[in-house]
């Protein structure tokens, strides 16, 4: 089984990093092979909205995309995974632009009509997972968890429309909040959780 995390975070040291590497190796203590992507590190190129990946070529399970950068790539090792987690902070009040950039570029495991103007893109060959894939969500945040439904939710949110066009069934939705003066301790704790977070989610892939 394999597992990817995917970090949304420019700081690859950070405490957001820091909660995705505590949940990758809670994956492998459930028996998972793990892959940490740091997307800062990523050539990721802007979308154009050409359109040229989803609307052409339906037999690929990948639209191919003019732009020349890591994505392709990017996109062949995701289709291959079991399970995802992704992790990202909040970057007001949404995603940063390095996940969401990510996100928008996944618009190439899609294919639709040219004539179906007004339909949403459906998943191409072999992309749809029948939710036997899985994925949990990490997000942190400087404000209390209280603020968890207006900080977190809408970046929760950005991942639900690729889970239903691939299937993927979500597992854990994490908001960690006080980033900036959370104390160790307290902060080891949430590392404990995002351990179990890991453990949780491969035990879910291997129910379904």
């Amino acid at each position: 089984m394999k597992v990817i995390g995917y970090l949304g975070s420019p700081r690859v040291s950070g405490k957001c990093s820091r909660l995705l590497k505590s949940a990758l190796e809670g994956a492998e203590s459930a028996g998972a092979r793990t892959v940490k992507v740091d997307l800062i590190k990523c050539n990721i190129k802007y979308c154009m909205g050409c359109g040229n990946c989803f609307l052409k070529h339906p037999e690929l399970s990948i639209g191919k995309c003019p732009l020349k950068d890591d994505m392709a790539s990017l996109l062949e090792e995701y289709i291959q995974a079991d399970g995802y987690i992704f992790a990202t902070p909040v970057y007001d009040m949404f995603v940063t632009a390095l996940m969401k950039t990510f996100l928008e570029r996944e618009i190439a495991l899609t294919y639709k009509e040219k004539k179906a103007v007004a339909k949403i893109p459906a998943a191409r060959p072999g992309i749809e997972s029948h939710f036997k894939k899985k994925a949990s969500i990490i997000v942190t945040g400087n404000v209390t968890d209280e603020y968890s439904e207006v900080m977190a939710d809408p970046c929760f949110e950005a991942f639900d429309g690729h889970f239903m066009i691939q299937q993927v069934d979500s597992v854990d939705r994490y908001y960690v909040g006080r980033m900036e003066d959370i104390t160790e301790q307290a902060f080891s704790e949430n590392l404990a959780e995002a351990h179990s977070l890991g453990a949780r989610l491969v035990r879910e892939i291997q129910k379904a």
